[in-house]
């Protein structure tokens, strides 16, 4: 079905009718011009007026000019048509317009705001520590500390406070003691510390980045080393950093996981938890040593009344050398593997200091293990190559017992790190400056060899 719209349009200019007229007219055979009344006229037989493809169907279309309207002389084809009006009736088909409209769309850039992935992240700021308070403002309850450098999620704002959790924390911390944002991203490489898990079985740590290097040592699915250096392929860790020869080597990322770590808040209640076992430490560390000196003046009461009965017994009876006999305290201490194991845990979270032997106040490995074993009586060379040299007898690895020390190398393929075994696979030591005295898979690294004190 066809219909008629009458549309009235103005067309100024001659340009106008220039522009109509470069519709393409290779579709002459279905125009008809004509005139109307006796009045010059139009009369244009199309299918649509116009179409921006130039590709639709013809339609009949009437164009005439108004009856009352004697001011078309003007109107030529070859000077162009003065401003008049004019009235199109225009068919529409009913199934589709044949007016379409067309939308432009203004496009504007949209200016996207900059973020930062530590957008929900707080670092501590304070000289020392801010409090955690259970509500936003200074005189709630004190949950925790935040100490300079830790970091804190942040859950919400609240003014000029803000709600983070951190560890086992949750609470309000002023914004003025955090660095957010773009402002934490510039301290990270000052606060934290990538880790690397690995995530094989067993990893080879190799002398330089590529597969044909030297292998170092082996190390365990589960273990975590610090990341000095990231590649496009590998990483460089560090095993231990407590020694001269440390020993650091390559992995290939493919088998490690890293991790951005932070330290974190610590709880009122974790804080006094933490005070206890270093009082416990301390305690337990000089009860040892008192009972080591008790029993060394019990020792040296029995040999001073075993060498007076010795010189009355020989005073009755002549010698034969004439010399008198001197019998030594015996140099070996006391205690077993296994008491000696469970005494050295209770140094684990204390400190490490190169060149340090207090088992509170900071050690390194083999002041360490060397203390541990003075506070029973026994007396092992100072550093780590002399232990593994002299220190009691060389036992297999297969075979260790709870208070055997086992030796690791470094770089060099010299001794560099003891450590004391526990039992169940594992060992305590004096690991890094970062982790202080932890425990460890025995094979967190490849061992080297062991020794036993302890007979």
């Amino acid at each position: 079905m066809i219909y008629s719209k009458r549309i009235k349009t103005t067309m100024c200019l001659a340009a106008t009718i220039t522009a109509f007229l470069t519709v393409d007219f290779n579709i002459v055979d279905a125009v008809s011009l004509s005139t109307e009344k006796g009045i010059a006229g139009i009369a244009v037989s199309l299918d649509k007026f116009y179409n921006a493809n130039n590709d639709t169907t013809l339609a009949s279309v009437n164009v005439q000019t108004d009856a009352e309207v004697n001011t078309l002389n003007a109107l030529s084809l070859n000077t162009g048509i003065t401003e008049e009006a004019t009235t199109f009736e225009v068919p529409v088909v009913e199934e589709e317009a044949a007016a379409k409209e067309i939308v432009v769309e203004e496009q504007v850039e949209e200016k996207v705001e900059e973020t930062s992935q530590y957008d929900n992240t707080g670092i501590s700021i304070a000289d020392n520590y801010v409090n955690i308070r259970k509500e936003a403002n200074t005189d709630s309850k004190v949950l925790g500390k935040l100490y300079k450098g830790s970091a804190a999620t942040i859950i919400k704002r609240d003014g000029e406070w803000v709600k983070i959790k951190s560890g086992k924390v949750t609470g309000y911390i002023n914004s003025e003691f955090l660095a957010i944002g773009f402002d934490a991203e510039e301290l990270v490489d000052k606060y934290a510390t990538k880790l690397a898990t690995v995530n094989t079985t067993t990893l080879k740590v190799r002398k330089a980045k590529s597969i044909e290097s030297e292998c170092l040592t082996m190390i365990p699915e589960g273990e975590v080393y610090e990341v000095i250096k990231e590649y496009d392929k590998w990483v460089k860790i560090s095993i231990d950093d407590n020694e001269e020869d440390s020993l650091k080597g390559y992995v290939s990322k493919d088998f490690v996981n890293i991790d951005v770590e932070f330290k974190k808040a610590i709880s009122i209640k974790e804080e006094q938890e933490q005070l206890e076992r270093e009082e416990a430490a301390r305690k337990a560390e000089q009860e040892q040593l008192q009972r080591l000196q008790n029993q060394s003046r019990s020792n040296n009461t029995s040999s001073s009344k075993s060498n007076t009965s010795s010189r009355n017994n020989s005073s009755n009876k002549p010698s034969n050398t004439g010399k008198s006999v001197t019998i030594a305290d015996d140099p070996k201490g006391s205690g077993s593997g296994s008491e000696i194991a469970s005494y050295a845990l209770k140094f684990v979270g204390n400190p490490y200091v190169y060149g340090g032997t207090s088992l509170t106040n900071g050690t390194d490995c083999s002041g360490f293990t060397q203390a541990v074993y003075r506070s029973y009586g026994y007396s092992i060379p100072r550093d780590s190559r002399s232990q593994a040299a002299g220190a009691g007898k060389k036992v297999d690895l297969g075979s260790l017992r709870a208070g055997d020390l086992v030796f690791y190398t470094g770089s060099s393929g010299s001794v560099n790190h003891v450590a004391l075994y526990i039992g169940g696979g594992q060992v305590v030591h004096a690991s890094s400056p970062r982790t202080g005295i932890k425990v460890s898979k025995v094979n967190y690294r490849s061992p080297y060899m062991a020794r036993r004190v302890i007979n």
